[in-house]
């Protein structure tokens, strides 16, 4: 590995600082699940690598009545065994839990998940269907962005030279809402997403299906992308043929690639199984059992 020189800020200005002096040179750690194989593989050569991990609320999970805020440096397991997660976002738990292997979780870090703006990123489409915000520091201060704006491209953020994700906040679910995170890989555990379909759902008497609807998809786009087409007819309706026609929206929603991993017809024929089988799921939880 290429040697590298390793800065500890003391604080997020010090951090934002540095960063902002040094916009080609310098690269943040976290986790560095992905930076190091990075720099190992001679991908990227950065001449400085900037821990800010221990810095104040990086690594804390909190909730109150305003919702969930996560640090970005919160691993991936603390994220999934998080009591509040678990119980009022379940969604993300079970996104942060499909994410690598158990020892790969203990180092991998949400705002590492979402910063390298990997279209397969596993805690995007839930976050995206929890309507999350990110938290960012920079020179010019504080500002939130909401995480449908975040991604760019794969790879690109709307961070700018000297800012830092410090956390994601999630507002507080809606009451009687359900998720599911649906992971298609190549293997069954430890593996990149070859599809990923966030499915949300909750009662919502305005609405003609008596149900409100949040959808989106991974690893079928430049970024990770909401399915609103698919989301209208749900709202509409939640029958058989509305379902179907909900998961074939989704499909044409999809703008996937031919990869090593899957071809593109495979990706878009997936997100219509997926979509299907998470609405299915949900809609089974939010209707009252005889």
């Amino acid at each position: 590995m290429q040697p590298f020189d390793y800065i500890k800020p003391k604080t997020l200005e010090e951090a934002s600082r540095f960063l902002a002096e040094h916009p080609t040179e310098a690269r943040l750690f976290q986790g560095g699940t992905d930076l190091l194989i990075r720099i190992e593989g001679k991908f990227i050569r950065p001449r400085y690598v900037v821990d800010v991990k221990g810095l104040d609320g990086m690594r804390e999970i909190a909730y109150n009545e305003n919702g969930l805020t996560i640090g970005a440096a919160a691993t991936m397991n603390q994220v999934a065994d998080a009591p509040e997660v678990q119980r009022r976002y379940p969604i993300l738990a079970e996104s942060a839990a499909s994410v690598g292997s158990y020892q790969l979780r203990n180092r991998a870090t949400l705002g590492g998940n979402l910063c390298n703006a990997s279209p397969a990123a596993d805690t995007a489409p839930a976050l995206l269907v929890l309507e999350a915000e990110a938290l960012i520091f920079g020179p010019r201060g504080r500002r939130t962005v909401p995480l449908t704006e975040f991604f760019l491209g794969p790879g690109k953020t709307v961070l700018e030279p000297g800012e830092i994700l410090t956390a994601v906040h999630v507002p507080p679910p809606p009451p009687g809402s359900v998720g599911r995170y649906l992971k298609l890989g190549r293997t069954r555990i430890g593996d990149i997403a070859v599809v990923g379909v966030a499915v949300f759902g909750y009662p919502d008497p305005g609405r003609p299906s008596g149900t409100a609807w949040r959808i989106a998809l991974g690893a079928v786009a430049p970024t990770p992308i909401r399915a609103p087409r698919a989301e209208a007819i749900l709202a509409e309706a939640t029958d058989e043929a509305a379902v179907e026609a909900a998961a074939l929206a989704a499909m044409e929603t999809a703008r996937p690639i031919d990869d090593i991993r899957a071809s593109a017809a495979y990706r878009r024929a997936m997100v219509r199984v997926l979509t299907r089988r998470g609405v299915n799921e949900v809609w089974g939880s939010l209707t009252p059992k005889a």
